[in-house]
């Protein structure tokens, strides 16, 4: 993945300001919950058809560079 910022989008207006895909309703979080369920990416796919696989793997990469940024008090 090259960069999720060009798809991760965070608008105070929008969902409260929770990480969206791109102008979609459907947030980082949502997408997260879908794969720790047990869904597939392709699963999601078809169910969400405005989503992509890169979308997912966006989502991913905006998790795991938070994680990143997270410090041990």
């Amino acid at each position: 993945m090259k960069s999720y910022k060009n798809i991760i989008k965070i608008r105070p207006d929008f969902r409260f300001g929770k990480p969206c895909i791109r102008e979609t309703r459907i947030s980082v979080f949502d997408v997260l919950s879908w794969l720790a369920a047990g869904m597939t990416q392709k699963e999601i796919v078809e169910d969400y058809p405005e989503l992509t696989v890169e979308d997912i793997q966006a989502c991913l990469a905006y998790a795991a560079e938070r994680e990143q940024r997270i410090r041990v008090a």
